[in-house]
């Protein structure tokens, strides 16, 4: 499967804990204003590369702790990241993404967008807000981005944040 990118990180120690290998989707419908990524807006910008060949490259780096799926925006290329994701969890990883969507706009979704929702562990949510931007908070630029524990949130059945990362 083809899934198209504005680039890769195979060791990456910011955009998660642990050694990770972080997937820059291309493509996002946010554009937000003073997005640190903001290359990655254009649907048709970046390149295609073959999921087969990512999964390949996470088997073949012991080390990794897991994968984070980012962008861009992943969820416009749910298929594809789903494919990622279940290949990250059959090598023992986990899966963070990142969305400019709330966990709410989410889980109201069906399809592949609802899938892969539910093959990640930890959700790092919500539109950049410029307005408040802050260079204190760890894998997030803003204040009213959350990151949340997808598995303790499908048990308790609330959203659970995780303060102490």
């Amino acid at each position: 499967m083809r899934i198209r990118l504005s680039g890769e990180v195979l060791d990456s120690i910011v955009d998660g804990p642990g050694l990770r290998f972080a997937i820059f989707t291309q493509g996002c419908p946010h554009r937000c204003l003073g997005c640190h990524n903001p290359h990655t807006h254009d649907m048709e910008g970046g390149y295609l590369t073959d999921t087969d060949t990512l999964i390949a490259r996470m088997k073949a780096d012991p080390l990794l702790s897991g994968i984070t799926l980012t962008g861009g925006e992943p969820f416009a290329q749910a298929n594809e990241c789903l494919t990622l994701a279940r290949g990250a969890r059959a090598l023992g990883l986990s899966v963070w993404i990142f969305s400019g969507y709330t966990y709410d706009e989410l889980s109201a979704m069906d399809g592949h967008a609802a899938t892969l929702l539910n093959e990640c562990d930890v959700l790092v949510d919500g539109r950049y807000d410029k307005a408040q931007r802050s260079l204190t908070l760890k894998f997030r630029g803003s204040r009213n981005q959350r990151i949340i524990d997808l598995i303790a949130t499908r048990r308790q059945g609330d959203v659970i944040i995780l303060d102490d990362i």
